[in-house]
């Protein structure tokens, strides 16, 4: 009789126990669902003991109604802010992530089966139904992007990352997959595509290389800003010191995107600083060979070209580059510089010359070199009469030449430009 009262004295707790923990929940669900006076601190509060106790932390239901405060208390924020009343937007973007977060502990208890005593599996489905109705709404009303990016403007890249994170993962969770909440949630659209773009800037931005390399990847051949995604991917590669990447990334941007000189060179860039440049030279006759009327890989050819020190060739390629875009000021420059550069040389040279009469020829035939470099950058500077570089030179030429006609006029308006 003394065992039969041991044992029914610890059922009689453990319902007491159970029961007091579904009273927890209770108290949490009456100060959260006040509508006139919510005290989610409080409903916090009573709900706490219920997750971490053994009759009732396992239970679907337990996790929704704690994820249930923070709804709530995002939803009441909302409201107030409707009604003109200023909120703490991270308090409520705190709210909205901790229901998401809660939510998902219970998703994942709700394909957690139970038994029957004729040991037949049995799932919350219910609880399930409600949250993924939740989650739905979030994201229609797009609740995780509007915090991702009140984040962003507080300069807190990490949690905006975080906050379009489960805004993008939504309609993949399990529990969406069934063809009602899909039709809701396209993941095919323009919207979607944007905030995939901005989640993978965030990464960025919070030093998360392996996240953007990995929203990165999934958007290269893409059609949502196509050119910037492979740029940030070849960028992000080259953080993480993945040379065989970044080139790759620039090889194939350079096959899909052959009027973007950008990939082309930084390509030919890599080759070059990496002692290749013979290499640098064939990929770039390749790419004129497939698009020879795009002015960028004539220019890129021709400064080459006049870096191995092949001034005609290099003036040769500056010519097509200006023929097909006369617009393309780097390669009328490009121009200017073969001579002026020939100039220096000149100069350099003639200082070794002991004969005067020798000397004076030289002189003369370098000035006359540094005179035809100077209406390709004087042509330069109009088609770009901001480019600083342009004008530095051209102060230098007006500046060799002052004393000659007009040269001093031109020198003042150069200086009067640069503003020294």
């Amino acid at each position: 009789m003394k065992k039969v009262l041991v044992i029914m004295t610890a059922l009689l707790l453990s319902i007491t126990a159970c029961q007091a923990q579904k009273k927890a929940v209770n108290a949490a669900k009456n100060k959260a669902m006040n509508t006139e006076s919510p005290d989610f601190k409080g409903a916090r509060e009573a709900i706490a003991p219920a997750l971490t106790d053994e009759t009732t932390k396992d239970l679907a239901d337990t996790w929704y109604w704690a994820g249930m405060i923070g709804y709530k208390e995002n939803e009441w924020m909302m409201v107030q802010t409707q009604l003109g009343k200023v909120v703490d937007e991270k308090q409520k973007g705190e709210a909205l992530m901790e229901s998401y977060n809660y939510w998902m502990k219970a998703i994942e208890l709700t394909y957690v089966p139970t038994y029957d005593k004729k040991g037949n599996a049995k799932y919350d489905t219910k609880t399930r139904k409600q949250i993924t109705e939740k989650l739905l709404e979030y994201y229609k009303v797009q609740e995780f992007v509007k915090y991702g990016i009140y984040l962003n403007e507080q300069k807190d890249f990490k949690g905006a990352f975080d906050a379009f994170e489960v805004h993008l993962g939504i309609p993949k969770l399990e529990c969406m997959q069934e063809a009602k909440y899909q039709k809701e949630m396209p993941m095919n659209d323009e919207s979607y595509k944007q905030y995939t773009y901005y989640a993978a800037l965030f990464a960025v931005q919070s030093e998360q290389h392996e996240k953007a390399v990995e929203i990165l990847e999934t958007m290269k051949d893409g059609d949502y800003e196509p050119i910037t995604v492979n740029q940030f991917l070849y960028q992000e590669y080259v953080t993480l010191k993945d040379t065989a990447k970044f080139v790759q990334v620039l090889q194939d941007a350079t096959q899909k995107f052959p009027g973007e000189p950008w990939f082309l060179q930084n390509l030919i860039n890599f080759y070059i600083f990496s002692g290749q440049k013979q290499t640098a030279v064939e990929y770039l006759d390749k790419a004129i060979e497939r698009e020879p009327n795009v002015a960028q890989y004539h220019h890129i050819k021709g400064n080459l070209l006049e870096d191995a020190k092949e001034y005609d060739a290099a003036l040769a390629e500056f010519d097509k580059a200006i023929a097909l875009d006369p617009k393309l000021a780097d390669a009328v420059a490009g121009k200017g510089r073969v001579y002026y550069n020939q100039a220096v040389k000149m100069n350099e040279d003639a200082a070794y010359i002991n004969d005067n009469k020798a000397y004076k020829k030289a002189l003369a035939d370098m000035n006359e070199m540094f005179k035809k470099s100077m209406p390709f950058f004087e042509q330069a500077h109009e088609i770009e009469p901001t480019n600083t570089d342009y004008m530095r030179t051209l102060k230098t030429l007006y500046y060799r030449f002052h004393d000659e006609p007009g040269m001093q006029a031109k020198y003042d308006a150069i200086v009067n430009e640069l503003g020294y």
